[in-house]
């Protein structure tokens, strides 16, 4: 397992290859790559209302707990093998690569449900916060039900 909170950019392919070199017991490996997207807020249609940069701040410790948290919690529900997540702090740029989740294992239906789960509940328990720049000024992004309802729907499984 391995957490980290930087600013630096990563690679993505170099990170899944090193969850499975020299390994012959790895079957598996799911990934995301989440970017930041010009995004408008809700029920905004102007120009002027879509992401300039994107700015993500933390707790320096208590980030990183709160990420090996998720993936401990991910290690008891399935047989994982390797977890790599990394999360970008700082400010971002539309395009611009902020998490990464990776999981390995022996088959592929425990790397895809723990990947899944792993962003999920990133996304609602991760303490990040996020401030948007538009032409229109900034603004803090507030948590959204629908990621509320994603973590959610992990609580009776598994």
């Amino acid at each position: 397992m391995s957490v980290s909170v930087q600013e630096a950019d990563f690679d993505a392919g170099a990170e899944i290859g090193a969850l499975s070199a020299g390994r012959d017991d790895v079957g598996a490996v799911a990934s995301f790559v989440g970017l930041v997207r010009a995004d408008k807020a809700d029920g905004e249609t102007s120009a002027a209302a879509a992401v300039k940069a994107m700015t993500l701040e933390h707790y320096q410790g208590m980030t990183e707990k709160a990420l090996e948290e998720i993936v401990v919690q991910a290690q008891a529900r399935w047989e994982l093998l390797g977890v790599r997540v990394i999360h970008r702090v700082g400010r971002l740029l539309p395009g611009d690569r902020i998490v990464f989740v990776a999981v390995a294992s022996s088959h592929r239906g425990d790397a895809f449900a723990a990947c899944e789960f792993i962003m999920d509940y990133l996304k609602t328990r991760a303490p990040f916060w996020k401030k948007e720049e538009t032409l229109q000024g900034g603004r803090w992004v507030d948590a959204r039900e629908s990621d509320d309802a994603a973590a959610g729907r992990w609580s009776d499984s598994k």
